[in-house]
């Protein structure tokens, strides 16, 4: 768009959101503002880990550390259903890294990503942290947790937590009576009887239904914003054959810079 075209009247956002005009004497005109520029960080070759596992847990707990970073486990996971090749993202939390990927906790019988792996077994995550201007991207195949494994996370959850997982058949419609809440009334009757079936009791169980997810991936890219949008981004794809670097789960990785 030239910096002379006006807005278009059914045009409803023009980004940046957040604008910096270019000078004082183009403040009222929105085509002369200027996104932000990337100025925090660089990254090269010399700076990388042989292994994503590794260089990710690095960045996570630099991220941890920074106090402006709120929530830095946050991460999109993406999926898409077969044969359609529909996909369907949502906001979760990483709960844990192990020695084979990256591990997320859900219902997995009635939720949409739970039908979409059913039917595809590969997802992905992405991760943002905007106050160091990095991002962290992961693709791979997905396993699920033993409900032993499930159990050690479900026991650190709040009860109320643990209750609930037992209650929501996550993503499926709730049904009520309009004035009455919605559909709400009928949640709040399934807490209850979850509550009432594990009265004085702590030890609840982990349902079959619910449990721990594992990204075992394949691709892993690290992405350090840089000023003009020539960010620095370092793919790792998992190998067979000889790579750069062995990481700490025993596999090869090729670690190649990709074009911003």
């Amino acid at each position: 768009m030239s910096s002379s075209q006006p807005l278009s009247a059914d045009r409803h956002i023009l980004s940046p959101t957040n604008p910096k005009p270019t000078s004082p004497s183009t403040s009222a005109n929105p085509t002369t503002y200027r996104a932000d520029q990337y100025t925090k960080g660089t990254l090269s070759l010399s700076q990388l880990s042989p292994s994503p596992l590794i260089q990710f847990h690095t960045w996570f707990t630099h991220a941890q550390s920074t106090p402006q970073v709120h929530q830095p486990e946050t991460a999109c996971l993406s999926t898409a259903r077969l044969p359609s090749g529909r996909p369907s993202s949502r906001y979760v939390y990483l709960k844990e890294l192990d020695n084979r990927g990256f591990i997320i906790y859900s219902n997995w019988a009635t939720s949409t990503k739970a039908a979409d792996l059913a039917s595809n077994p590969q997802a992905s995550l992405a991760f943002w942290w905007h106050e160091l201007e990095r991002q962290v991207r992961v693709e791979g195949r997905t396993e699920r947790l033993s409900d032993e494994e499930s159990q050690l996370y479900f026991d650190l959850r709040a009860r109320g937590s643990r209750v609930g997982a037992w209650a929501s058949e996550q993503s499926r419609v709730l049904e009520g009576k309009e004035g009455e809440g919605g559909g709400r009334e009928v949640l709040d009757r399934r807490v209850e009887e979850v509550e009432r079936r594990f009265e004085g009791r702590d030890d609840i169980p982990v349902p079959g239904f619910w449990g721990g997810l594992r990204i075992v991936p394949d691709l892993v890219e690290f992405w350090q914003g840089r000023e003009s949008r020539l960010h620095d981004r370092f793919r790792y794809t998992k190998i067979n054959g000889q790579g750069q670097g062995e990481g700490e789960d025993g596999g090869e990785w090729r670690i190649e810079r990709l074009s911003p």
